[in-house]
């Protein structure tokens, strides 16, 4: 396959569009979190407070509670999905904006709970962006467009993260910069109005029962279901170790400074997983998924053992750009498969709903089982042993995803509905 006919895909209608809609996804996440957090630290605002203002975010965690009702009900305009994403992408911007004309320092309880909507209303769209991301594209576009999609959310949060504070602290103060940020959310709307729709029609559940039981029923009446899930939590377990600590360990471990590490693990890190999630997207349109998820998650646990180097040898800030480099792009190209198996699994009738589970289930892993026990794992092995073991538990994940290799094109087969 010619180098034209890798790139093509990226460029056609389906696919072009995710960079528009995956900006629009990211863009409020910072703006709840790491941005507002520090507002309020510029305002003066006591510790406590500050640590408070993290549970804005639950909404991120809870959404498949409500993505149901997303499923079930469609909207007068632009239909069940797009409908839904220009619903929450209008409010989102009122949102942010009313944010805006808000202060830490005056009215903190007003703007957490403006926030709070905000963090709502961005879950929301995530719901309607992921379930349209599913049924829009074709099997052979899903690595590509997850690999946009990716690179959009990701280029949002440098917009609404690091070049916020910027303009923030040194140029339009934090009330403008919000409604600036506002004011970019036009650009997902725009491209709402203007994305395809999916080519298969595919009807609503009949009843909001429906909506909640239909999708479990359907994916658990596929066989393999349990093992597919179990892959889902296993498969990034080795890398979400890995990261889970980065940037302690080059401060404290091996002895960076903060701007080195900032420079490398951030800008770099950022710059590789980008470059990674395209890469692996193109990939995707030679490989099988299988063949995908095999070869980018056994390249994810060998990039592991770059931290182990690190670890163990002299240091050396060209050995981390490079380590930090390769880490992050093998595990954007296994992130651009991941996303694609996720939506393989959504059936379109309830792609809302099952997506909304599939990637709360994927969190767990990171969430619930790398954060809280990296640290025992360090403190019992050291560094140079815990990144060891960071490649042993990539293991298990690949072994299953080896033992279930005829199996993985069927179960996904079974949601796909025919396309014209």
């Amino acid at each position: 396959m010619r180098f034209a006919e890798y790139t093509a895909v990226f460029t056609n209608r389906r696919v072009g569009i995710m960079l528009l809609l995956g900006f629009a996804s990211g863009l409020p996440l910072a703006l709840t979190t790491g941005t507002l957090q520090a507002w309020a630290t510029v305002e003066g605002l006591d510790i406590k407070t500050i640590s408070f203002l993290t549970l804005v975010g639950s909404a991120y965690t809870l959404k498949f509670l409500w993505a149901p009702l997303m499923d079930r009900f469609v909207p007068p305009l632009l239909g069940r999905r797009r409908g839904w994403m220009a619903l929450t992408q209008l409010l989102l911007a009122a949102g942010i904006a009313a944010m805006g004309s808000l202060s830490p320092g005056d009215a903190i309880l007003a703007l957490a709970l403006l926030a709070v909507l905000v963090a709502f209303f961005s879950a929301s769209q995530d719901i309607a962006f992921d379930a349209y991301r599913s049924d829009v594209l074709r099997q052979a576009e899903r690595g590509a467009g997850a690999a946009v999609s990716v690179l959009g959310y990701r280029l949002a949060m440098l917009v609404s993260g690091g070049l916020a504070l910027v303009l923030a602290d040194s140029f339009i103060g934090w009330r403008a910069t919000y409604w600036l940020m506002a004011g970019l959310m036009l650009a997902g709307i725009l491209a709402t109005f203007f994305a395809p729709e999916p080519e298969v029609d595919v009807p609503p559940p009949r009843t909001l029962e429906e909506a909640v039981i239909g999708p479990l029923r359907d994916f658990f009446s596929r066989d393999g279901a349990l093992l597919a899930l179990a892959l889902i939590v296993l498969y990034k377990l080795g890398d979400a170790y890995a990261g889970s600590l980065t940037t302690t360990f080059l401060i404290r471990g091996v002895g960076f400074s903060a701007t080195e590490v900032g420079a490398i693990n951030k800008v770099l890190g950022l710059i590789a997983t980008i470059v990674g999630a395209l890469a692996g997207g193109a990939l995707m349109l030679r490989l099988s998924m299988f063949g995908a998820l095999m070869l980018f998650g056994v390249l994810q646990a060998v990039t592991n053992l770059g931290f182990w180097v690190l670890a163990v040898m002299p240091r050396s800030y060209e050995s981390m750009a490079l380590v930090v480099g390769l880490e992050n792009l093998c595990g954007g190209m296994g992130t651009a498969a991941f996303v694609a198996f996720l939506m393989a699994l959504c059936k379109a009738r309830y792609s809302a709903t099952q997506f909304a589970l599939l990637s709360a289930l994927a969190a767990v892993g990171r969430t619930f089982i790398a954060g809280p026990t990296s640290w025992v794992l360090v403190e019992g092995l050291g560094w140079a042993g815990f990144y060891l073991c960071t490649f042993f538990i990539a293991l298990p994940g690949l072994a299953l995803l080896w033992t279930q290799r005829a199996g993985i094109t069927a179960l996904a087969a079974a949601s796909a509905p025919s396309r014209a």
